[in-house]
């Protein structure tokens, strides 16, 4: 297996014709929220949320990002009946997002339907007037599954995104709005029969529809694009380094047919990366700009309750506007190197996010929380059975 590092990649091969990029995970800045505005500006004040790490976005020729909530300027009452922990931003976060150094967005996401139709279709006007490119979501299937194609410096790069967290009615159809759908089906096995209420095997299996609908874009994208960059929204969320099995069988699928590099999203922890036929798959960014508060009575919802047992150390505190659990602390955004049409590098600069301001911040190699994010990720992906090592390049981690 092939560890690009110093040697191939001097000084001497960047020129004005090199194509950076850069992805991160999960972004759902909450300071433009009706319902959290106060306590957000109490804790953060009037920083942004990308105050630590715009100046590093701007550099990028590229920069993409996973939006986890609606944005409107409507007085919603309510969300709809089937969302989650539903909350939304009015649509001065689209600027902020662009202002922060970003230029393409997914919304294909879980919550994308969270407040409606018109939320829906708000949070496509808002991103496209701040001039920020959308993808993974439409007025129909066909439009959710266009990608985005970029020509940056001669070299044409594309995005595609999808997503199988999926509430009811919100992937798109030939008649519906909504997200590419990439839907999963599972199946609980008993490990032990004849022994009614013990734990159960959980195997996952790609939706046959939407897995050939995707390889049929990626052909058709790979043969009009030099290089095509895959988005989903998947996983098994909260749960420290376990992959679900579809996920493999999806990602692997889609660098069969042409896909050069798999962005993961959802499940707000980092999960392992794998290096598949030369080319690399990160299952997750965890987050990136995510405020979550909670109230006291928020604390002990019965709903809350059950999702918190899938990580014991998640204990939220009202004070703080990151209440995920710990190792969600811990990020990563992909850099990657695109070299006459072709890319040369993939690495990932190692993240921290303050757990009281959710605000992140870059970490260089000189700073103990850049091994931890490293050994963390080594862990993981021990546990997962990948054979990944971690080459640590000045600031920068390279898988392979």
């Amino acid at each position: 297996m092939l560890c690009f590092g110093k040697i191939l990649f001097g000084g001497r091969y960047l020129n004005n014709k090199n194509v950076i990029l850069l992805g991160v995970g999960d972004v759902a800045p909450m300071t433009f929220s009706p319902k959290w505005e106060h306590l957000i500006e109490r804790i953060r004040g009037k920083e942004s949320i990308f105050k630590n790490v715009s100046s590093i976005l701007k550099k990028a020729d590229i920069a993409f990002c996973q939006l986890e909530i609606p944005l409107t300027d409507r007085n919603i009452i309510s969300s709809l009946p089937q969302a989650r922990r539903s909350e939304y931003s009015r649509t001065d976060l689209a600027y902020a997002i662009k202002d922060a150094g970003f230029s393409v967005v997914s919304f294909a996401s879980n919550h994308c339907m969270d407040w409606g139709m018109e939320a829906f279709f708000d949070t496509i006007d808002a991103l496209k007037k701040a001039g920020l490119y959308i993808v993974g979501v439409g007025k129909n299937i066909e439009e959710a599954r266009r990608p985005v194609v970029i020509e940056v410096k001669g070299t044409k790069i594309a995005f595609l995104a999808y997503n199988s967290i999926l509430p009811m009615g919100y992937w798109a159809t030939e008649n519906r709005p909504g997200c590419a759908p990439l839907r999963v089906w599972t199946v609980y096995e008993p490990i032990e029969p004849d022994q009614p209420g013990t734990p159960c095997r959980i195997h996952t299996f790609p939706h046959i529809e939407d897995r050939e609908a995707m390889i049929n874009d990626i052909k058709e994208t790979k043969s009009r694009a030099d290089v095509c960059i895959l988005s989903f929204h998947w996983g098994i969320h909260f749960v420290p380094a376990v992959i679900a099995d579809y996920q493999k069988e999806i990602a692997h699928a889609a660098i069969d047919v042409g896909a050069d590099l798999v962005l993961g999203h959802h499940s707000h922890i980092l999960k392992p990366v794998e290096v598949y036929k030369g080319r690399v798959i990160f299952y997750s960014l965890s987050n990136f700009a995510v405020d979550l508060p909670f109230t006291r009575e928020m604390l002990m919802d019965k709903s809350f309750k059950e999702i918190q047992k899938l990580n014991p150390d998640w204990i939220p505190d009202p004070d703080s506007l990151y209440n995920f659990p710990p190792d969600s602390e811990k990020s990563i955004v992909v850099k990657c190197e695109i070299i006459k049409g072709i890319i040369q590098k993939v690495s990932f600069l190692p993240v921290y996010i303050d757990r009281r301001t959710a605000m992140p911040e870059f970490l260089t190699y000189k700073d103990k929380r850049f091994e931890e994010v490293i050994k963390y990720m080594e862990r993981i992906t021990q546990n997962q059975g990948f054979k990944t090592r971690y080459l640590v390049d000045g600031d920068e981690v390279i898988p392979c």
